[in-house]
């Protein structure tokens, strides 16, 4: 990254051969460090369906840096090389002691302020503030903590059997409930982990901010609300799929709730959360109309 503008660019075009050639050494300790850490994930956390999208997320927040790679490259504007070394130091040693002790959320952490201080080192403030939005994006690559997993998972399933329960029951349907174990005619069903929707939150929620930061619209009322939204659209989407599950178990029999329909809702809950967002954000551009139009 301590490249010279004027080379790296030729013709206006980012120059990839001599990027290379000039940032060797800072790229291989970069990659050590990633190449291990993705080593690690891959052979644990990535193979749970809970984090089965951290390969995407890796693959999205690459696609990100190098689509502000030549504005980077660009830049004329001072380094900053003593924050950004302290940045670098400090994230060395977060990522030691995440790595000697397990710890993932110091270990993948730890590559934010390892980013945050190379570009500081080689550019300056400039190259983080066009590269902010891959930089926050990293924060997708972190697994929550188990303990607030449990919690807002917990809180969740309650949330979701309740109104589920009132909604049938508002519907004429048989339904009971004992915290997150529901009753419909002679059928139990127990709201699992999987089924509080809290992962597909923070899928939803990476997604979400994917489409904003690329849609880019000028009102920036519509983009927070767009971003608000993610959340609850999520949560009714989940609802709608318990439902479904329900009513499947009560007309069809056990078995047919918890065969190929149990998996499909899965996947319908992502895309009736994404159809959800997309149309409200065809709803807020009638009301908020792009600067210049």
């Amino acid at each position: 990254m301590m490249e010279n503008s004027n080379t790296v660019i030729e013709n206006g075009q980012f120059n990839l051969a001599i990027f290379l050639k000039q940032n060797f050494l800072i790229l291989l300790g970069f990659l050590v460090l990633s190449i291990s850490t993705i080593i690690n994930l891959v052979n644990s956390t990535w193979k749970s369906d809970d984090q089965a999208h951290g390969p995407i997320i890796l693959a999205i927040v690459i696609w990100l840096f190098w689509q502000v790679k030549d504005k980077i490259a660009k830049i004329n504007t001072t380094p900053n090389p003593i924050l950004g070394f302290m940045f670098v130091i400090s994230a060395l040693f977060i990522y030691i002691l995440g790595r000697s002790q397990s710890i993932l959320i110091f270990e993948i952490g730890a590559f934010i302020p390892l980013t945050c201080g190379l570009l500081l080192v080689s550019k300056g403030w400039r190259a983080l503030s066009i590269a902010w939005f891959a930089i926050v994006f990293m924060l997708f690559l972190i697994p929550l903590p188990g303990s607030i997993v449990d919690a807002l998972t917990g809180a969740l399933k309650g949330q979701v059997s309740h109104i589920a329960e009132v909604l049938l029951y508002s519907a004429g349907y048989p339904v009971a409930r004992s915290g997150v174990l529901i009753t419909i005619g002679h059928y139990q069903l127990l709201v699992a982990d999987a089924c509080s929707g809290m992962h597909s939150m923070f899928s939803l929620l990476a997604v979400g901010s994917l489409y904003v930061y690329i849609t880019n619209h000028s009102s920036k009322i519509r983009n927070t609300l767009l971003i608000l939204s993610i959340i609850p659209i999520a949560f009714a989407a989940n609802i709608i799929r318990v439902m479904t599950l329900i009513l499947v178990t009560y007309h069809f029999g056990d078995a047919a709730g918890q065969g190929f329909i149990h998996d499909f809702a899965g996947m319908a809950l992502f895309a009736i959360a994404l159809i959800g967002m997309f149309t409200l954000d065809k709803i807020l551009g009638v009301f908020l109309k792009e600067r210049g139009e």
